[in-house]
């Protein structure tokens, strides 16, 4: 990844001084595109990451049911905890596997459970799994029914699958109506910037009686503001649509980007269009 990065952003860096020295002064609006394709090209990597830490996550939660119904079968065999775990070394639990080899390593070299337990809850960094470890770990300390939290673990964790699930079906049609706002809201600045206002140049200055300041309407003042409304507007868009969806606003991240691109790429391409 970090190799990725650095080609990136060589890369964005050689387009945009390219389009600086290379393009004529008469080309900005080209020189402006390219710009903002290059900026996009360097930043996409660092996305790319972000969300695949994301999808890395989501996918820990979901192996962790999986991971405690395995550990918890075992127990009810008759089988000690430590050496349920250990006889699941063999077995995938795709984001979450890595962990699980080291606890193997841990309780391999004789190290307490609970230690391995916190261990475990502070490297995978989930609220779900740091509050179902922490019941398993008071448990064993205290010497309770181990099967009978287990259970426990396994059927709140799994009712909190579901919820999650629903949440983000119910969630889908805001998430793309969230989309379709947007597009519509870009539609009507650039028909304000390209169609309307030109046809407002011509009208005579207004003049303000109170300050006495001639008011007149001038396409090329209102580009650069415009341009600032669109990036707030995707950006803040972006960070809504993610809390909805995940319910975390870095979730967003990965929206905003991408309205944001759209943003830019739309307004600087029109700019060279008309």
């Amino acid at each position: 990844m970090k190799k990725i990065n650095i080609t990136s952003f060589v890369l964005g860096i050689i387009a945009i001084l390219s389009s600086i020295f290379f393009l004529p002064r008469n080309l900005s609006s080209v020189r402006n595109f390219v710009i903002v394709i290059s900026i996009i090209i360097m930043i996409i990597p660092t996305v790319i990451f972000y969300s695949s830490e994301n999808k890395k996550q989501k996918e820990k939660d979901q192996k962790f049911l999986e991971f405690i119904r395995d550990i918890t079968e075992g127990v009810k065999s008759g089988t000690p905890i430590t050496q349920s775990i250990i006889n699941l070394g063999g077995r995938s639990y795709g984001a979450l596997t890595p962990h699980i080899v080291k606890i193997i390593n841990q309780i391999s070299i004789g190290i307490p459970l609970n230690s391995i337990l916190e261990t475990f809850a502070r490297d995978t960094k989930s609220p779900l799994i740091s509050r179902s470890v922490s019941l398993i770990s008071e448990a064993n300390r205290s010497g309770g029914e181990l099967n009978t939290i287990l259970n426990s673990v396994v059927s709140s964790v799994n009712q909190t699958e579901i919820i999650q699930k629903e949440r983000r079906a119910s969630i889908f049609n805001l998430i793309v109506q969230g989309y379709i706002i947007f597009f519509v809201f870009i539609l009507i600045v650039l028909a304000l910037e390209f169609f309307l206002m030109p046809l407002m140049e011509g009208i005579d200055p207004v003049k303000d009686l109170n300050s006495e300041i001639n008011i007149s309407a001038n396409s090329a003042s209102f580009s650069t503001p415009l341009l600032f409304l669109l990036i707030t507007q995707s950006l803040f868009s972006g960070l809504v649509i993610g809390k909805l969806a995940e319910g975390k606003i870095t979730s967003g991240i990965k929206h905003s980007f991408i309205l944001v691109s759209i943003a830019l790429v739309l307004s600087t391409l029109a700019h060279v269009i008309f």
